[in-house]
């Protein structure tokens, strides 16, 4: 299993992905999960992979080799995100199907997802979710990330921070968070821990981040949102019931009711 995520604001796009692949207790290792390319001056693109890593793989093999011939479509010739997307969506259906019969026979799935995002031009920098089926989504004004992989561990923290005028750094720091919240919960996610931050109209990529487990700025984000989050905790709303003070507003309640329960009598 794997966790990627992408988010898209104002002042640019923020990429972030674990390095763990799981085929099973005893097979666990570590693949990069996110692949760039640059045309330079001209575009640029980051691309996030999650699901089955042999088709994954061959994605990333056609797309890079559509590039090097020179196809007459490639991540170098395409005239917009949406249109990138789409050629995406083609190539994982086709490397999908060559595989998805044996595969499935075998008891696994062949089915693999991304995330693509960049900027070509002057054009509004954006990203796209490409299933399995071909088929893609890009994100609205109320969502502005979008995930593949393990999603539901790390989504509470982006629902409740990001907005569209986020700062970058903000929200890097939120897709870290986010993914540590579901390396918490789920072993099959895990460091390196890989952040693009990219700043729009700059098309290039100038802030990269790799964290290992034990990297010092990772320990230090971990401790102090523990500390928060537990600070946080302990500084919610008290029940009535709860202590000195919840007694006595108990007491003053238990009073009150009483008294208008005698002056219904009194009436009645």
């Amino acid at each position: 299993m794997t966790y990627c995520l992408a988010i898209t604001l104002d002042d640019g796009l923020v990429f972030a992905s674990d390095s763990r692949t799981n085929a099973g207790a005893d097979q666990v290792a570590m693949y990069s999960k996110m692949h760039t390319f640059e045309l330079e001056k001209e575009r640029v693109f980051v691309l996030l992979t999650a699901g089955n890593l042999a088709t994954s793989q061959a994605v990333l093999a056609r797309i890079k080799r559509d590039i090097e011939d020179e196809a007459e479509e490639s991540l170098h010739s395409v005239r917009g995100l949406s249109d990138a997307a789409a050629y995406l969506g083609r190539i994982n259906r086709e490397e999908r199907e060559k595989h998805e019969d044996t595969l499935t026979k075998a008891g696994f799935s062949a089915d693999a997802s991304f995330i693509l995002g960049g900027q070509i031009g002057r054009q509004a920098p954006e990203i796209y979710l490409i299933y399995p089926q071909g088929n893609f989504i890009t994100t609205s004004s109320h969502t502005r990330f979008l995930q593949i992989g393990e999603s539901k561990y790390g989504k509470p923290i982006l629902d409740r921070i990001v907005a569209r005028e986020t700062s970058l750094g903000d929200a890097a720091r939120c897709a870290l968070v986010s993914i540590d919240s579901t390396m918490r919960s789920n072993v099959t996610v895990g460091p390196p821990i890989e952040v693009i931050v990219y700043e729009r109209d700059t098309l290039a990529f100038e802030h990269y981040l790799c964290l290992d487990a034990d990297d010092d700025y990772l320990m230090d984000l971990k401790r102090a949102w523990d500390d928060n989050i537990r600070r946080a905790f302990q500084d919610l709303p008290r029940f009535d019931w709860e202590g000195t003070r919840g007694q006595k507003r108990r007491s003053t309640q238990i009073t009150t009711l009483r008294k208008a329960a005698k002056k219904t009598v009194k009436k009645g």
